[in-house]
């Protein structure tokens, strides 16, 4: 395994020899900048937990400090001498740090599973011995590879289960929201831990998932079980080349898939390898009474076409067509239902619908309003979302980045920032000193330009100490990240 001191960007190795003589201490904040996302305003931290405990304890233990210093000191010299040249390869540093014996650096973070506004400070880092300085902003690179990718994918799925209990709460009875919306997102990423890191941010606010390594990720980092709490669920389903394997003999293929292969629970079968359309208003009603019999739920699947259209109907097709009615008004007319308390109706108990391609939080919000405009629950569709959501993202989405702010030169405080001119929509200007963050209703904000003894004076601080000289400090669980992200709900 690769020398963690080499899991940086070339520039971090020589910033020992740059920084002001006299420097002992530094301080730098990891802040959301900016939001590109209508309509979130404010990020959920998630993700630094599991950074802590694979990375700063276990991988630096088992492939730094553990390892023979001088196969760990030649590894660094021989990449960096090569490549940047000797003045470049100097060691001094990390020859302590190795006798040193553990990272001397504390990292203070907002709880897991808060909403930070916007530019406010989520974790603070900073080093604890004199001599090291250096590795505060080091540790940038590595820690930002890993976290930014799970705080936003939690960010947006949060949008995604606010829209879902907006609606629930007006359409819907008695139906856990968290079952609104399954992950489908694993095979659009480029690595197995995005995905899995990702996948575990959808999980703060859905129960339902296709990506199995996140279960492992959550128990591993989170202190979860799945046979002991509600982590997350799969669902049996077809995918083409199941459906493909019958021929174009769809009748038999649901047949067996739902007396033989599934008799009992939810089977979601996709349903538009030939012509969606026909197999629902042809084909269904022959198979009415085998789904009516059956002890669990058939789960009809669209996968192509304008999602909208396509589970909602589309007003402008022909309104003898099934286009015009959509998925949802097409099985209540087969199966029938019954009408909620809040007046709207709710398809049989034996059929359902989900869509699970190109649903984007607007086309959820607007399948959403279309379903209740029809007189529809909107619990009678499930949203499938996938890598166009999750993974067509970067850490620039919400301007992720760590900036130093703060630094004790020969003994004196002193108020580091940038504020470059040039910057448009002044998204790269830090905060000054020492910060603040505290809690003001529903927001979470900050205040800066404090020294150490002044921030220090703040009894709610919600920058709470989590790692501290190689030890993790707090350990969350899943169910208290999710109580705190939920809570109003």
């Amino acid at each position: 395994m690769t020398n963690p001191l080499l899991l940086t960007d070339f520039y971090k190795t020589i910033h020992h020899m740059c920084y002001v003589e006299g420097l002992t201490k530094l301080v730098s904040y990891w802040t959301p900048r900016m939001s590109r996302k209508e309509n979130i305003d404010k990020v959920v931290m998630f993700g630094l937990q599991p950074f802590i405990k694979k990375y700063l304890i276990e991988y630096f233990n088992e492939n730094f400090f553990e390892k023979d210093k001088e196969e760990v000191i030649n590894e660094y010299r021989r990449i960096i001498s090569i490549t940047m040249g000797n003045i470049a390869a100097d060691t001094k540093h990390i020859e302590e740090l190795y006798d040193l014996g553990y990272l001397p650096i504390e990292i203070k973070a907002v709880a897991e599973g808060e909403r930070v506004n916007i530019k406010t400070p989520m974790i603070e880092i900073t080093n604890t011995d004199d001599r090291f300085p250096w590795l505060v902003n080091y540790l940038e690179t590595l820690m930002s590879c890993h976290i930014w990718q799970p705080m936003t994918s939690a960010t947006i799925a949060y949008r995604y289960r606010e829209i879902i209990n907006k609606y629930f709460e007006l359409t819907v009875e008695n139906v856990d929201a968290k079952k609104a919306c399954g992950d489908f997102s694993m095979r659009g990423f480029s690595s197995l831990e995005s995905a899995e890191s990702s996948a575990a941010g959808h999980l703060l606010s859905f129960t339902g998932t296709a990506t199995i390594p996140a279960i492992i990720y959550l128990e591993k980092y989170y202190n979860c079980d799945i046979e002991k709490e509600e982590v997350a669920y799969g669902t049996p389903s077809t995918e083409h080349s199941v459906m493909c394997s019958y021929g174009r003999d769809e009748y038999s293929a649901y047949k067996r898939l739902i007396n033989e292969v599934f008799p009992s629970g939810v089977i979601s079968i996709v349903s538009d390898t030939y012509d969606y359309w026909n197999l629902i208003v042809s084909m269904l009603p022959n198979l009415k009474n085998d789904i009516l019999n059956r002890d669990g739920k058939v789960v009809i699947r669209g996968d192509s076409g304008d999602p909208i259209k396509i589970i909602c109907g589309d007003d402008t097709a022909d309104k003898d067509s099934p286009e015009y009615k959509g998925t949802v008004e097409l099985l209540w007319d087969i199966f029938g239902g019954r009408v909620n308390s809040k007046g709207y109706k709710v398809l049989n108990s034996h059929i359902g619908t989900i869509y699970g391609d190109s649903i984007t939080v607007e086309r959820c919000e607007e399948m959403c309003k279309r379903l209740m405009k029809k007189g529809f629950a909107v619990s009678n569709c499930v949203f499938g979302i996938g890598s166009y959501t999750y993974q067509y993202n970067t850490r620039d989405t919400f301007g992720f980045a760590l900036k130093a702010t703060h630094a004790v030169i020969k003994g004196e405080e002193k108020f580091i920032f940038k504020d470059p001119k040039t910057d448009i929509g002044n998204f790269k200007k830090s905060q000054k000193g020492m910060c603040y963050v505290y809690r003001d209703g529903d927001d979470i904000l900050y205040k800066d330009q404090l020294t150490i003894e002044e921030q220090s004076q703040y009894k709610y601080n919600l920058l709470l100490s989590v790692f501290k000289n190689g030890k993790l400090i707090k350990d969350y669980s899943l169910d208290e990240i999710r109580k705190r992200l939920h809570d109003k709900f």
